[in-house]
């Protein structure tokens, strides 16, 4: 499997016969690991980007099956936080250093269009240096259009697979594989910094439908791209299917990082839950994005996706130093700024 890895890392392509035998195989991990911090440092160098995420609502109309907050969970705690109180969480996040804000929310009809061009262009007036990123999943080309012009920068939505059988396994049939993805071809037409993602471990996953993954990142190529482990949540309909496991998570991520050299590629909090060293060795895979929460700590917990969720009662101060920390151990840095993609490859690579 030496052979593949060293192709993909001079190709940045496979076919699918040979994404699906590495990723059955995961064999050579800690080579893979080793070409993906390699890769990662020649564009990003040690730093590793914040992003301050804020998770202003989890009122949502959709009804995913693998979601803590979809519609028909009766036991969720709603909330949404108000204009004030998202800027009251920009504002802190801003003295402690990040440049960058995610918000984040359930498809939320409350945070209408109107609201969310004022809260966006308020965001951008107060915090002009900052990068906002919107993850509020399916809307109409001409409401992104508008969060774009409003001064929204990038935009997270989770494709979640590209296997169209596999998509609808995991959603009612109200929701729309083909209007999933026209939705990122239309984000990136507008201009986003895009990113897309998948879990890894969902009901019905297999080596095949990664490679389907795979294969549409190398043809999208997303400026961004979150997996995590699939971690089942006690009050929906997959709350007795299996987890998703740290090592198929990390080898994935390794080989993102070859696919595509310039990814920013998060370490998210999921892989901090089911493991306690989880995101610093999603960063020795090859990852380079922390996302700290800023939400109120009062809320943190009922943004709740899955169950057992880490960071729901520590400020976010404290979680910063923590991480700031934890980077340092494994011999990276915490980064404060925007944290932009690196040059396309064959473009000029970091080297600091």
């Amino acid at each position: 499997m030496r052979e593949l890895i060293d192709r993909l890392e001079r190709e940045h392509t496979l076919k699918k016969e040979e994404w699906t035998a590495l990723i059955s195989e995961k064999a050579d991990k800690e080579y893979l690991f080793a070409k993906a911090r390699d890769v990662a440092r020649q564009y990003y160098g040690n730093k590793i980007y914040i992003r301050g995420l804020i998770e202003f609502t989890n009122f949502c109309k959709n009804n995913c099956y693998y979601c803590g907050i979809r519609r028909d969970n009766i036991n969720v705690v709603r909330y949404r936080l108000s204009e004030n109180e998202i800027l009251d969480c920009c504002g802190r996040g801003y003295e402690l250093g990040f440049r960058t804000f995610v918000l984040q929310g359930g498809e939320d009809a409350f945070y209408n269009e109107e609201r969310l061009i004022k809260l966006i262009s308020t965001i951008k007036s107060r915090y002009p240096d900052c990068a906002l990123t919107l993850s509020i999943g399916e809307k109409s080309k001409e409401s992104y259009q508008k969060f774009y012009d409003a001064g929204a920068d990038r935009y997270l939505l989770r494709h979640e697979t590209a296997d169209k059988s596999h998509y609808e396994m995991l959603h009612p049939k109200e929701h729309s594989f083909e209007n999933r993805m026209k939705c990122l071809w239309e984000l990136k037409e507008i201009g986003y910094q895009v990113g897309c993602g998948f879990m890894i471990g969902s009901k019905g996953q297999t080596a095949e439908c990664l490679a389907e993954d795979m294969i549409f990142i190398s043809k999208f190529q997303p400026q961004m791209v979150g997996i995590g482990p699939f971690i089942p949540h006690h009050d929906t309909p997959f709350a007795r299917e299996a987890a998703g496991t740290l090592e198929s998570t990390l080898y994935m991520i390794g080989l993102l990082r070859l696919l595509k050299p310039n990814l920013l590629l998060p370490a998210t909090t999921a892989l901090g839950t089911i493991d306690a060293k989880g995101r610093e060795k999603g960063i020795l895979a090859g990852a380079n994005v922390v996302m700290p929460n800023l939400s109120p700590t009062k809320v943190r917990k009922k943004y709740e996706l899955y169950d057992n969720k880490i960071c729901t009662g520590d400020e976010a101060a404290e979680c910063l130093n923590c991480l700031n920390l934890r980077m340092e151990q494994i011999g990276y840095r915490l980064s404060i700024d925007r944290g932009d993609p690196a040059e396309e490859p064959g473009g000029i690579k970091c080297t600091t």
